[in-house]
C-alpha cells in the first residue's frame, strides 16, 4: 500500500533499495539518560517517577506493578531475525515485559524485543537513544544494526536501542495471511478498480485481510496502536535506567514520538522528528498529502532527467493503464500488474540515490518488460526471491487501523477520485481507493481520527522536514511543530529530495548531532540547503 510508509529512515532505505539496484545491473531477480532541558546535557541519574497519563488529558490508568518497572533485563547474544543475518558481537538483545492493557496492568504481558550497542565512550555516556524508524511496522531489531554505521558519532557517547513495537515481528507480531495468500491478492485484486467485480472483489479482499488478523492474531489486535506503543517507550525508559528519553523517531516514528511527547511531556529529553507525518491529517488528509508529495516527487525527477514533468506524467499514467489493460511478463513466470507497477515506482522515489533505478524500470516498462519495477515492488511489498513475504504489512495495517476510527466506504472513496487524479494522475486514483479498503470491515474500532501531539512543558523536540519528501511531504513538519507547541516544536527545512534528511545532508546531520550531543538547539526555521 502505496498510503503507508515503509520505514522511513534514509539509512534503511538505502539499505533496502541496494540489493535492488544491484539486481538491476546484474538483471537477476534477487532483490541521555538524564539531559537538562536547557542547552547542555547532564550525566545519567535513575529513574523519575512514571507519570500517570492523566497529567496529560488521557484517561486516568491503574500503576504500574514493581514486577514490570522494576524487571531485570537479560542482555544476550542475538540470534538471527526471521530472514536476516545476526547482528555482530557488539549488539545484545533482550526482551522487556509490558502490560497488554494498561487498564489491566496485573493481567497478561507482552514481551517487546529489544536490540542495544553500547556507547563506546562510556566514561562520557549520555544514556540510551531509542530509536524508531517507521512503518508503522518496521522493526527495529533488524533495521538498527544494519543502519548504525549512519549513527555512529552519536553511538560515542549513547547506547543505541532498537525495538519492535507491540504487534510487530518478535513483539506479539500480527500474522494476517499465508505467502500464498498474499501472493494471490498482489496477482489478482485490482487496486484501482474500474468495474462492480473488480470493486467487489477489493473491498473483500480488505475485509479478508482484517478477518484473517482476527483469527491469527485475535488476542493482541486491540491493543497494538500507538498510544500503547508510546506508553512501552516509558517502561522502556524506566527499565533502561534513563530519567528522561532521548528518542530519534523518523517517518511514522514521528507519530509515535509526538504520541509519547503528549502523554508524557516532562519525560520527554532530547528528540528529533525525521520525515515528518502531519498530526492534523485524517485517514483522507495522508491519502491527499501523498498524493500531493509524491506527484511532486516525480515532477522533480522528470525535472532532473531533462524531461517536461506535465508530459512525463502523462506518460507514465498511460504505461500504467495499458499495464492494466495487460500485464508485462518478468522473465520470472509472474507478471506485473498495473498495482505492483504503481508500487514500483512509489519505491525508488523515496531516494533520489535510486532514481536511475527509477529509469531502468520505466525504460524497460516502456519496451515490454516488467522485470525491474516487479523487483523494486517486490522490495517494497517485503518478498523475498523465494516468494516469502515479511510481515511489516500486516503489523502496518494492524497499527493503522487501532488508530484510525476513519473506515471510509468504496462510494466515499470513488467520490475523491476527481480530486485525486488532478492532485496525480499516476498515484492519485491508487490512494483515494485505498482510502477504502486498508481498513475495509476492520474487526477492532479506531482510537481517533487524527492523534495528539500537544506536548506543553515538554523539552524541545527539533523537526526535520525535507521540502521533496514524497511520503511525508514538507508541510507536516511545520504542522508538527506548531502541535508540538511553542518552545517545544523547533523546525529545521532541509530543502532537498528523498524520505529523511539525517544521514544525507550534512547541515542536517551536523545540527542533530549538536542537539544530541551538546545540547544545542537551533533557532526555530533554521534551513540547511
Amino acid at each position: 500500500m502505496v498510503a503507508h510508509a515503509r520505514a522511513g529512515a534514509l539509512a534503511a532505505a538505502a539499505l533496502l533499495l541496494t540489493g535492488v539496484l544491484a539486481g538491476c545491473d546484474k538483471g537477476s531477480d534477487d532483490k541521555p539518560g538524564e539531559r537538562a532541558e536547557g542547552s547542555t546535557a547532564s550525566s545519567p541519574a535513575s529513574p523519575s517517577a512514571r507519570p500517570s497519563d492523566g497529567a496529560s488529558g488521557e484517561p486516568q490508568l491503574p500503576a504500574l506493578p514493581a514486577s514490570l518497572t522494576s524487571q531485570h533485563l537479560d542482555w544476550k547474544r542475538c540470534e538471527a531475525p526471521e530472514g536476516d543475518s545476526a547482528p555482530g558481537s557488539a549488539w545484545r538483545c533482550a526482551t522487556a515485559r509490558v502490560p497488554l492493557d494498561y487498564a489491566k496492568p496485573d493481567g497478561d504481558t507482552i514481551g517487546i524485543a529489544l536490540v542495544r550497542k553500547e556507547a563506546r565512550d562510556k566514561g562520557r555516556r549520555l544514556g540510551s537513544m531509542l530509536f524508531n524508524f517507521g512503518g508503522p511496522g518496521g522493526s527495529g531489531v533488524s533495521i538498527l544494526p544494519r543502519a548504525a554505521a549512519s549513527y555512529g558519532t552519536l553511538n560515542t557517547r549513547y547506547d543505541l536501542v532498537g525495538f519492535d513495537p507491540r504487534g510487530v515481528a518478535r513483539s506479539a507480531g500480527v500474522r494476517c495471511r499465508t505467502d500464498g495468500e498474499q501472493e494471490s491478492a498482489y496477482r489478482k485484486v485490482d487496486m484501482t478498480p474500474d468495474t462492480a467485480a473488480e470493486e467487489t472483489a477489493f473491498m473483500k479482499d480488505g475485509a479478508g485481510f482484517g478477518a484473517g488478523c482476527a483469527r491469527r492474531s485475535g488476542k493482541v489486535l486491540p491493543y497494538v496502536g500507538t498510544t500503547n506503543a508510546a506508553r512501552d517507550m516509558d517502561l522502556i525508559r524506566e527499565v533502561l535506567g534513563d530519567r528522561k528519553l532521548t528518542y530519534f523517531g523518523m517517518s511514522y516514528g514521528t507519530e509515535l514520538g509526538g504520541t509519547y511527547a503528549h502523554l508524557f511531556p516532562g519525560n520527554v529529553g532530547r528528540t528529533v522528528f525525521d520525515a515528518v507525518v502531519d498530526p492534523t491529517a485524517d485517514t483522507t488528509g495522508h491519502a491527499r498529502n501523498q498524493a500531493t508529495g509524491f506527484q511532486r516527487a516525480l515532477e522533480n525527477y522528470l525535472k532532473d532527467r531533462g524531461q517536461d514533468p506535465k508530459a512525463g506524467t502523462r506518460r507514465i499514467a498511460a504505461l500504467l493503464k495499458r499495464i492494466d489493460r495487460e500485464p508485462l511478463p518478468t522473465g520470472t513466470g509472474r507478471r506485473l500488474n498495473e498495482s505492483l507497477a504503481v508500487t514500483g515506482i512509489v519505491t525508488p522515489l523515496y531516494s533520489k540515490q535510486s532514481w536511475p533505478a527509477l529509469t531502468q524500470a520505466l525504460d524497460e516498462a516502456e519496451s515490454g518488460n516488467g522485470a525491474t519495477l516487479l523487483r523494486l515492488a517486490d522490495s517494497y511489498n517485503g518478498r523475498d526471491e523465494n516468494g516469502h513475504y515479511d510481515t511489516q504489512n500486516h503489523s502496518q495495517r494492524a497499527i493503522s487501523c487501532a488508530d484510525s476510527r476513519a473506515r471510509p466506504t468504496a462510494a466515499e472513496a470513488k467520490a475523491l477520485l476527481p480530486e485525486f487524479e488532478k492532485l496525480s494522475p499516476v498515484f492519485g486514483p491508487f490512494l483515494a481507493w485505498d482510502t477504502a479498503g486498508w481498513c475495509s470491515g476492520w474487526p477492532v474500532k479506531g482510537e481517533h481520527d487524527t492523534p495528539e501531539a500537544s506536548a506543553p512543558g515538554a523539552g524541545p523536540v527539533l523537526v526535520v522536514g525535507t521540502t521533496g519528501d514524497p511520503a511525508t511531504p514538507y508541510e507536516g513538519a511545520r504542522k508538527m511543530a506548531d502541535e508540538l507547541g511553542k518552545g517545544v516544536g523547533v523546525l529545521l527545512t532541509n530543502k532537498g529530495e528523498g524520505h529523511g534528511a539525517y544521514g544525507g545532508n550534512t547541515c542536517v546531520t551536523s545540527t542533530v548531532d549538536a542537539y544530541f550531543l551538546d545540547g544545542k538547539v537551533p533557532a526555530d526555521g533554521t534551513t540547511c540547503s
